[in-house]
């Protein structure tokens, strides 16, 4: 039975970890050509220090069946981006999907300080990173991806646009590029949908990604180990759940029902019929609204 991307191309810019290394593996495992960019390479480490590398990235997606080729980009250099977008459309002629997940604000947000309080270098940083990466690789990306009909771009972020419209994320500069991307997704929907192709939002819910794990001391085998610290931390999600999302999306064709909106993990994972690497369903976003925010008992019966 034929990959149901073979033949497709796709950038996930920023896939060195987390949302974006389980969106790059999944894209690999339905036969796409995976293209991932970010900072961290065998070679030289980001600012993070952290071990994970789009080499490491681009290898989980060859082996999971597709292709991965990894490219070292700081997508705040206009330069890169340009040269990245020349190489693929020379060596592939063609983009289906773009999956913008740079963000790189993980050690620059702080919990509940407000503006005037928090670290103004550092608020400013993460504004760069999460909001003008994306605008810079869609501006490069985009002619590409419109060569051919049937294009997706997905902006990854961090809610939904309905709970982030409601509830305070963390700190003003957090709410405010993750509410950015949000918009990026609405608007890009109206520059795209004319054009034929597609543009959404795209959040996973409470992730396991390699930074959590690290957080509460676990490992992806025995993760269940930091509930009775943080109870509600049973209703996340590996990484390659999204990536399933993105991957059923970038397969459906019919994507075009879903330009310009919101959509979650667990919203995906109802309507497309996938499950996380475990066989549940888990959805976070509506979890958060009805349990977790009303201060309620951890139980996750009926959302996973």
């Amino acid at each position: 039975m034929a990959a149901p991307l073979a033949g497709r191309v796709a950038l996930v810019a920023g896939a060195t970890r987390g949302a974006g290394r389980g969106i790059a593996v999944e894209l690999g495992a339905a036969g796409a050509t995976v293209y991932v960019t970010g900072r961290s390479t065998r070679a030289r480490r980001s600012e993070y220090d952290r071990p994970e590398t789009i080499e490491d990235t681009a290898d989980l997606v060859t082996a999971a069946g597709g292709r991965g080729i990894a490219v070292p980009v700081d997508h705040l250099e206009a330069d890169q981006v340009a040269a990245l977008v020349d190489r693929i459309g020379t060596e592939r002629g063609r983009l289906d999907v773009l999956v913008n997940d740079i963000w790189g604000g993980e050690n620059l947000f702080e919990w509940d300080v407000p503006v005037w309080e928090h670290d103004l270098d550092r608020g400013l940083r993460l504004l760069r990173l999460a909001v003008e990466t994306h605008a810079v690789t869609s501006h490069h990306a985009l002619p590409l991806l419109l060569r051919r009909p049937g294009g997706l771009v997905v902006e990854v972020t961090d809610g939904t646009a309905d709970y982030n419209r409601d509830h305070y994320r963390v700190s003003f500069f957090y709410d405010l590029a993750k509410t950015a991307v949000l918009r990026m997704a609405f608007a890009l929907g109206h520059e795209l949908g004319p054009r034929g192709a597609t543009a959404l939002a795209l959040t996973p819910g409470w992730l396991r990604s390699e930074i959590m794990l690290d957080h509460f001391g676990v490992r992806e085998e025995n993760w269940r180990d930091a509930l009775p610290a943080t109870p509600h931390f049973a209703i996340s999600e590996t990484p390659r759940y999204v990536g399933r999302a993105v991957a059923a999306l970038a397969a459906d064709p019919d994507v075009a029902r879903h330009n310009g909106r919101s959509r979650s993990s667990g919203g995906l994972a109802r309507e497309y019929g996938f499950t996380d690497l475990d066989g549940s369903r888990p959805d976070a976003w509506r979890y958060l609204a009805e349990v977790q925010d009303r201060d309620r008992p951890a139980d996750v019966t009926g959302y996973r």
